[in-house]
């Protein structure tokens, strides 16, 4: 018999390979790093690879349980496993990219269900919603931050669709409480996680029907790959949202799930450098006088700082700041970066910077909001940058000193 620091005890036996192995004693769970790491690894054999090797097939041998290759891969499988296993349990299953996710959830509704979403998210989200085919669907757009509104909207609806932190106003929704107020009412409730990771924030532990990720992001985290993902613990929907990806063709190729995996098990790292960054960044652009506010719910001072605190563990690697002089001021800084990407996309071990009101669908993001997703970079090198940037934001604006629209 032995026994640990703790006072445990277990009895001692061999292991196949000789190697003692402790006996009758419950092992503690693996925390997330682990997880990331580990899971969805095929069983040990002498020789054998340490993960799933790709495998492009469009035919396969009959006389199995797949049959066909839109139904089913290897390569699927062990993303799928790691990303569910990251959300605490439930169903993964891969889709072509994140809309192909989200356009899967929201095709489960009746025709004519109403559909309450959040005025200011993730722009594709709303795209879809609002030019779907006239009576598909009826939106209720709302004002999340605001518990009451968002969950007397909900009154008859199908479904609640929830971002938080909000794409890119970086707004925290009090999820807990929606999500109660979302089920009493009958409505299904879908949290798109992409900004979070299951990482920093689960939604289906505080509640959710359905997580919804774009894995191009901070998941595969490369910027190398397309690719979505839903997570759920219901099987009937897990089955419908399969079905779903069966019929409409949603299926993720073999090298884009391999690679999103290989990214993942690198996440925990990621995600750690990335948070600390960031939370250095929107400090330091707090009281920088070229900044009229920033978005971060790590600082303090933030509105969401508390709601933030009580249900993620952590405050994610995105920050938005609005710039003083608006629009031109903003869009220099933005296109004025030597070490930050000036790109649209996000999530990716380099960081990425824009001024989000330039596209139609921000018409109600303010003028000057620049949207930055903080990477693995040194530290010091991003906020020289960021430095530079503003200056040149700040000569831009007082050449054109009228102009604040975006």
């Amino acid at each position: 018999m032995t026994t640990d620091a703790t006072g445990d005890t277990g009895t001692t036996g061999d292991r196949d390979d000789g190697r003692p192995v402790e006996i009758g004693r419950k092992p503690r769970p693996h925390g997330p790093a682990t997880v990331a790491v580990t899971a969805g690894r095929p069983p040990p054999v002498p020789d054998g690879p340490l993960n799933v090797p790709v495998v492009f097939a469009s035919a396969l041998h009959a006389g199995g349980v797949v049959g066909y290759a839109r139904d089913g891969n290897p390569t699927w499988t062990p993303f799928e496993e790691t990303l569910a296993a990251l959300e605490g349990g439930g169903a993964g299953l891969a889709f072509a990219s994140g809309m192909a996710a989200i356009a899967a959830v929201l095709e489960l509704l009746p025709v004519g269900a109403p559909v309450v979403h959040l005025d200011h998210g993730y722009t594709g989200t709303r795209e879809l919603l609002a030019t779907a085919p006239a009576g598909r669907w009826e939106p209720r757009p709302v004002d999340i931050c605001d518990t009451d509104a968002t969950s007397a909207a909900c009154a008859g609806a199908a479904l609640l669709w929830l971002e938080s932190p909000t794409n890119p106003l970086m707004e925290v929704a009090d999820l807990r409480a929606l999500i109660a107020g979302a089920h009493r009412q009958g409505a299904l409730v879908a949290i798109d996680n992409t900004f979070a990771t299951p990482l920093v924030q689960r939604p289906l532990d505080l509640g959710a029907d359905v997580a919804v990720y774009s894995a191009t992001k901070l998941l595969a985290g490369h910027s190398d790959v397309v690719l979505g993902a839903t997570v759920t613990r219901d099987e009937d929907l897990t089955h419908r949202l399969a079905q779903h990806r069966r019929l409409h063709g949603a299926i993720p190729g073999p090298m884009e799930t391999f690679l999103a995996l290989r990214g993942m098990r690198s996440l925990a790292l990621r995600i750690d450098r990335a948070q600390a960054n960031a939370a250095t960044l929107a400090e330091r652009l707090s009281e920088h006088p070229d900044v009229s506010r920033v978005r971060y719910p790590g600082l303090p001072a933030d509105p969401g700082h508390e709601r933030a605190r009580c249900q993620m563990d952590g405050f994610g690697a995105m920050v938005s700041f609005d710039v003083v002089g608006g629009a031109p001021a903003a869009e220099a800084a933005a296109r004025s970066t030597r070490l930050i990407v000036h790109a649209t996309s996000l999530g990716g071990i380099e960081t990425t910077m824009e001024r989000r009101a330039k596209y139609a669908l921000e018409a109600g993001t303010p003028p000057g909001l620049v949207r930055l997703s903080v990477g693995c970079e040194d530290v010091e090198d991003l906020w020289d940058d960021l430095v530079h940037a503003l200056r040149i934001g700040r000569l831009a604006a007082a050449v054109v000193p009228s102009a604040t629209g975006g």
